[in-house]
């Protein structure tokens, strides 16, 4: 099969090396660029930070190139984003293995308010409400804005032109921004009806919600928020011959 894979270049490389393997072959279209910022404003009180949030892999290296602290714990969103802290060279590293909520509970369960702030470094546009649900609790969180998720603004002619062939089979989809950078620049393209010829693959329900617009052949979403589920959905759809 052709999928598309549509992470940023920097997250992208494993999932294109995974499906590569299984004897898929790999069209490669980040729908979203990483752009660090420079300067970035800080927080006030974020050097008393107790422990770092981190909701996606892009936000634990822009830290890491930022602040030479490591001895900060880290609560990471999901596994992905839990290996590029230990990568950076942050011993204490815990996972969620799950969503925003999922982060939430478990850094509150495991944290004190008492203890001193928590440090969340993010981009400037974010899915959930982590430090909503943590200052509930009694947390401070601190949101420092270190990166910019920067959409396309138009699909690539080349990928255009597969679409317009009906040569691709299938899309992963990551992150409710990409698919809703996906379903507005198809439509700009004018080439809604590839879809019928598609199937999406979604990390969640969240991203398939924001495609649901779209005339697809089918929508497949992973039993759990992470990148093995969503291969193992992709493997057990490909076996079925559907």
């Amino acid at each position: 099969m052709l999928i598309a894979v549509t992470r940023p270049l920097d997250d992208a490389a494993e999932l294109v090396t995974a499906l590569e393997a299984r004897g898929h072959e790999v069209c490669l279209e980040p729908l979203l660029t990483i752009v660090p910022r420079r300067p970035v404003v800080w927080p006030e009180g974020h050097e008393k930070a107790q422990a770092l949030l981190i909701t996606s892999a892009n936000g634990l290296r822009a830290f890491a190139a930022l602040d030479p602290r490591r001895n900060l714990p880290v609560y990471a969103v999901g596994d992905a984003s839990a290996a590029a802290a230990r990568a950076a060279g942050f011993p204490q590293v815990r996972s969620a293995a799950g969503t925003v909520e999922d982060l939430a509970r478990m850094a509150g369960a495991e944290l004190s308010p008492a203890a001193g702030p928590l440090l969340q470094p993010a981009a400037s546009k974010l899915a959930g409400d982590l430090k909503g649900g943590l200052e509930a609790a009694g947390f401070e969180v601190l949101r420092a804005v270190i990166y910019d998720a920067e959409a396309a603004a138009r699909f690539s002619a080349d990928f255009c032109a597969r679409l317009n062939s009906e040569l691709i089979d299938a899309v992963t989809l990551f992150s409710p921004r990409t698919a809703a950078t996906f379903v507005s620049l198809i439509g700009a393209a004018g080439l809604a009806r590839a879809c019928n010829s598609m199937t999406a693959l979604c990390l969640s329900e969240a991203v398939a919600e924001r495609i649901s617009v779209l005339p697809w052949q089918a929508v497949l979403t992973a039993g759990r928020p992470d990148q093995e589920s969503l291969l193992a959905r992709l493997d057990a759809w490909a076996e079925s011959g559907a």
